[in-house]
């Protein structure tokens, strides 16, 4: 791995596909307002079951055309279809311009929770996608890791043998579902790196715009939402200051992630720019006022390595 200065921070944005031309302006609007943070790309993601793959294409390609071009990934599922179909996919992907592709595995038609079950033609694991992936395409791969057991985990020694199988068959990185606490992500860490897997580990941030749907959201992950941090947003619903406790939170689990040498965060951004960008922002990581002097890369080739990893 490349050498990554100290003082950079490297970002990343998930998005959902639009679904028709004003979710797609909304879209366009939440890539320019975090554009100028200089994030490594901007992620589409994909239904679970395949579902959205046409929106997610278009929308690829809407934010690479002239209106925007940012840079941007591709999500893919092995039950987007069959083996050839997903490849085909990841194909568009790279034809329209993204540098990465983010792949899982999916779940079933009832998303979050619901129980996968493989297509006789398609891909059986993300381990054997992210093999074609490497073999088939020039796309550099993000893989997902649970801090949290994911919720059909048949415990850690089980998922970390699922994790390195995945970075064995070609994975550049892995992006973590969102949690809450710090010190589960710190576990997850040294857990993957006792399993002998050494790629970087990016967090995945969650903003708290909606403390009720992120809560139901969280629950279908496996993801727990500490008990204070559920009466603090209630204490805040009553005085109307719960958008600025989630800034103050997300701000907050990012600059003490930071502190402990993490160099790198991906934010699950629901396409509303605001407690995202201000996030950064609260850190430092736009352009007028760069983390300790130095900047944010978009060289979609690099990601620093994670000191307290």
């Amino acid at each position: 791995m490349t050498a990554f200065p100290a003082d950079r921070i490297a970002l990343s944005f998930e998005l959902f596909p639009a679904k028709d031309d004003v979710a797609a302006a909304a879209i366009r609007r939440c890539v320019r307002a975090l554009a100028p943070m200089k994030p490594r790309f901007f992620s589409v993601t994909y239904g679970a079951n395949g579902s959205s793959g046409g929106r997610t294409i278009s929308t690829i390609c809407d934010l690479r055309g002239e209106r925007v071009n940012a840079p941007v990934a591709g999500h893919l599922t092995c039950a987007g279809g069959s083996q050839a179909e997903v490849l085909e996919r990841a194909r568009s992907y790279e034809s329209a311009g993204a540098g990465w592709v983010v792949a899982l595995r999916g779940d079933g038609d009832g998303g979050a929770g619901s129980a996968f079950e493989a297509r006789e033609d398609g891909f059986a694991s993300s381990a054997d996608l992210v093999a074609a992936l490497r073999r088939e395409t020039g796309l550099r791969i993000a893989v997902a890791g649970y801090p949290e057991a994911h919720p059909e985990s048949q415990g850690q020694a089980a998922d970390m043998d699922h994790l390195k199988r995945k970075v064995d068959a070609g994975a550049d990185c892995i992006v973590t579902q969102f949690f809450f606490e710090n010190e589960v992500f710190f576990r997850y860490v040294d857990a993957v790196r006792k399993a002998g897997v050494d790629v970087p580990i990016v967090p995945g941030i969650m903003p708290i715009r909606d403390f009720g749907k992120i809560s139901a959201f969280a629950r279908k992950c496996g993801t727990a939402i500490p008990a204070r941090l559920a009466e603090r947003f209630a204490k805040a619903a009553e005085r109307g200051a719960t958008r600025d406790l989630a800034l103050a939170v997300s701000a907050g689990q990012c600059d003490d992630l930071r502190e402990a040498g993490v160099r790198a965060f991906h934010f699950y951004t629901l396409n509303d720019p605001a407690l995202t960008l201000g996030t950064c922002q609260a850190l430092g990581l736009d352009p007028v006022n760069p983390v300790d002097g130095g900047e944010n890369d978009q060289n979609t080739t690099k990601i620093p390595d994670q000191i307290r990893a």
